[in-house]
């Protein structure tokens, strides 16, 4: 579509930062006064309450000792409860469905370990070819673990692009041979949003059990897990929830589930009025508090506690209004203003099929990347030929964006990137 030259313009992008409803929260974030940051996708920013709450947990270890487990204002023991409940409003689940554990890695197994049960001819595990690695180790080490050869019982829906996955291929590939279909909200690469309603309904029509994981879509888009009848789901805290490197993860699993034996079972798992009797005897939490394993990870989580608070505030509906905005305005800035450098937008352009962010293709992108660094914008690469850019709602502003897609054009125009070698850095 064409459009007046002022919408390209500089005055534009700060005429929309004027307009932004969300513009306030920026502030919450330290941010380099000299750099771009478009790397939440991967690492959220650390912000001044997430900062507060974790001195505020430290303080209580320093000043309460091991009373801090009952006392204070953040007592340990029903931390993980409390953040389930700030966590609720942006998965669309009770607060008892959800619980903060572990790590994505760590609560895929245990969720894939409580639900895979191979039986008859039901023994395959059913994912995608495009998922992110780590999820694909653990269902290849779980189904050894059951004495199947992956290479025959572990099933990737293949895509028809090498970005994105049909619907359509994934449902035909339900088939009576599936046990379990663990699948991502949003596709990491790419940023395609599947439609986890649809997929839901069609695989328990076949009698399948499925999960998702939703590290690059909670935090950016709102879900409805319990009214989608969504059978569990895990997600990393880190990405756009803003927790800090490493953060801990959480789980959510449908009530319905309620009362099977987690299948790695261990002792933050039980019932809390009987976890300290020491008995051997496990008795499970009645809640998704029965599929934790260990001590739960404080400092971890003291972060956020700040963090979720800045979410209640800013909504999720509005968060996930500005992003399809935003990276709307950015794409229609690289089809203006990069035209003829060999730049690809890979993700979808419709609202209903996109994440929250950015993902640009082109055949240097490692020495682009090294480039925009140089130029101070902080973008994400993934092998071999991705450029992601997130502009994070609660913290990236308009003119950021305008200003990354100028600096992309400089570098491309006067070649840049020609002085960089075209690999990746030891961490991507």
């Amino acid at each position: 579509m064409s459009r007046e030259p002022y919408h390209y313009s500089k005055e534009y992008a700060r005429q929309l930062d004027k307009e932004d409803e969300l513009a306030r929260f920026r502030d919450e974030f330290y941010m380099n006064s000299e750099s771009t940051y478009l790397d939440g996708n991967s690492l959220g920013l650390l912000s001044r309450r997430a900062e507060r709450t974790l001195l505020e947990v430290v303080d209580a270890w320093k000043t309460q000792g091991i009373d801090g487990w009952l006392r204070g204002e953040h007592p340990w023991f029903y931390l993980s409860e409390k953040l389930a409940a700030l966590s609720a409003p942006l998965v669309g689940g009770s607060e008892d469905e959800i619980i903060l554990t572990g790590s994505t890695t760590t609560n895929l197994h245990q969720l894939v370990a409580t639900f895979y049960k191979p039986e008859g001819v039901r023994t395959k595990i059913m994912a995608d070819e495009l998922n992110f690695p780590s999820d694909i180790y653990a269902l290849q080490s779980q189904l050894q673990l059951h004495g199947y050869d992956p290479s025959q019982h572990l099933i990737q829906v293949k895509s028809r692009d090498r970005r994105t996955i049909e619907e359509d291929d994934i449902v035909a590939a339900m088939t009576d041979e599936v046990a379990l279909i663990i699948l991502p909200t949003v596709l990491y690469r790419s940023g395609q949003l599947l439609d986890i309603e649809r997929l839901t309904a069609e695989a328990h029509a076949r009698g399948i059990l499925i999960g998702f994981d939703g590290c690059h879509s909670v935090g950016a888009i709102p879900h409805h897990l319990s009214k989608w009848n969504v059978d569990f789901a895990y997600w990393c805290n880190y990405k756009y929830l803003n927790s800090g490197p490493g953060g801990v993860g959480s789980l959510y699993v449908n009530r319905k589930h309620f009362g099977r034996s987690p299948g790695l079972a261990g002792w933050f798992g039980s019932r809390k009025d009987q976890q300290f009797d020491m008995e051997h005897n496990f008795v499970p939490a009645e809640t998704a508090g029965a599929f934790q394993i260990g001590t739960p990870h404080i400092l971890s989580m003291a972060p956020l506690i700040g963090s979720l608070e800045i979410f209640a505030e800013a909504s999720i509906e509005k968060l996930r209004k500005k992003s399809l905005h935003i990276t709307a305005y950015m794409m229609d800035l690289i089809e203006q203003e990069l035209v003829g450098m060999g730049f690809t937008i890979g993700n979808p352009k419709d609202d209903l099929r996109r994440g929250g962010h950015i993902c640009l293709e082109h055949e240097e992108a490692a020495r682009i990347c090294k480039s925009l660094k140089e130029n101070r914008i902080i973008p994400d690469f993934r092998a071999p030929n991705i450029i992601r850019l997130a502009p994070v709602a609660l913290y990236t502003t308009y003119y950021e964006v305008w200003d990354t897609v100028q600096r992309l054009k400089t570098i491309m125009v006067e070649k840049q990137y020609e002085q960089f070698e075209n690999t990746r850095d030891v961490v991507a």
